[in-house]
């Protein structure tokens, strides 16, 4: 038995909840979201609470039990307050600037990067940190994933961009490594 599917997810008030088939609409002041669901769960609305149920105990389905329920209250807290990601430029030279939605990026290559936002995510930009921000947290999460992966950090100077709470790994360069070796 999945412990989280078990739980109820709370309807808050203004936020608007509609299910056809395993299909899911939620509708709040930061915007709507919809998804599909796996066809192996039944999902019922009663009473101001959404549970989630499993149809065939096998185990995509207890997979799917879980995983369904935790998507469904991330859209809820998403219509409702948002998600957000934080990263952060770190290397001399790097700029950031936001026109038109879109993220211009100088990270030392011979021309600037552009990111167009995606439908639904905004980006905000002070000095170094960029915020990306949106209802829907996957795709918050892929966007950040995908301006990371432009200059992900390099281990000996951690130059690159990172999440912001992000602990780099740092490796010691080719001197350090000299310092201890034995002599003949």
């Amino acid at each position: 038995m999945s412990k989280i599917g078990r739980q109820p997810i709370l309807i808050p008030e203004g936020i608007s909840v509609q299910l056809k088939g395993n299909n899911v609409t939620v509708v709040g002041p930061k915007g709507t979201l919809s998804k599909e669901f796996s066809k192996e769960v039944s999902i019922e609305i009663k009473n101001g609470k959404i549970n989630v149920y499993l149809k065939k105990n096998t185990s995509s389905g207890r997979a799917a039990w879980g995983t369904t329920r935790s998507v469904i209250a991330n859209m809820i807290e998403g219509v409702v307050n948002g998600w957000s990601k934080r990263l952060e430029l770190v290397g001399t030279g790097y700029r950031v600037e936001v026109q038109d939605n879109t993220l211009l990026l100088t990270v030392g290559y011979s021309h600037p990067i552009k990111v167009k936002a995606p439908e639904g995510i905004n980006f905000k930009v002070e000095k170094t940190i960029i915020t990306v921000e949106g209802p829907d947290k996957e795709l918050v999460g892929q966007v950040a994933a995908a301006i990371r992966n432009i200059r992900p950090p390099e281990p000996y100077k951690g130059k690159g961009i990172k999440y912001q709470d992000e602990v780099i790994r740092r490796k010691a360069g080719k001197a350090a490594k000299t310092i201890g070796a034995p002599t003949q």
